[in-house]
């Protein structure tokens, strides 16, 4: 039994099957969630999915401008660059949190997979767009998001999970295992940051 809703007509379009969250062990989680909280029962009337292509309806990218500037994206340029990442099987797992009642996206953070050749042809997960709705903050949903790509991650067998935060998010972070490491992270950025 899944935690997702059955089509009624046509076809739910999912990014990857979201089977394989049924997979995680939970049991391995790294941090204590309060009231219950869990990837089942994240709070009333939430549900953890994968995005979906008409995610644009449930103002996911509203969401996403609470984490940095979206720019303009229209239906078509979401729904190609869904199908784009969909393309590359096993690559983005983005997960969203739905709140039923409004039917908005209230969280969202993504996980992507680097194929490589070195660690015997390994994989390196990485955690980015981590972002909460601020009305629904402080209810453990960001918390909830990375404990399940981390879990995700380790069931998918990468060698290795990175992300980048800022300073004051490191201690968020190491919650779930993360440490700082003594190598350093530069970026060279190709568009003004705003």
């Amino acid at each position: 039994m899944t935690n997702f809703e059955e089509p009624i007509n046509g076809t739910i379009n999912y990014l990857f099957d979201p089977n394989i969250l049924e997979e995680i062990d939970w049991s391995k989680i790294k941090c204590n969630f309060q009231n219950g909280v869990s990837y089942k029962k994240p709070g009333d009337g939430l549900v953890v999915r994968p995005l979906r292509d008409d995610d644009i309806h449930r103002d996911y990218l509203l969401l996403m401008s609470q984490l940095t500037k979206v720019g303009i994206v229209t239906e078509e340029q979401f729904k190609k660059r869904f199908e784009d990442m969909k393309r590359c099987e096993g690559t983005y797992y983005i997960l969203v949190i739905e709140d039923k009642s409004t039917n908005k996206i209230v969280g969202s953070s993504s996980l992507i997979f680097e194929q490589k050749f070195i660690h015997s042809a390994g994989q390196r997960g990485r955690i980015e767009d981590v972002v909460v709705n601020g009305d629904y903050r402080g209810k453990q949903l960001g918390k909830l998001l990375v404990q399940l790509l981390v879990l995700l991650g380790e069931l998918l067998g990468v060698y290795k999970l990175s992300l980048e935060c800022k300073h004051d998010k490191v201690g968020f972070y190491e919650n779930f295992g993360f440490a700082k490491d003594d190598q350093a992270f530069m970026i060279r950025r190709f568009i003004e940051k705003n």
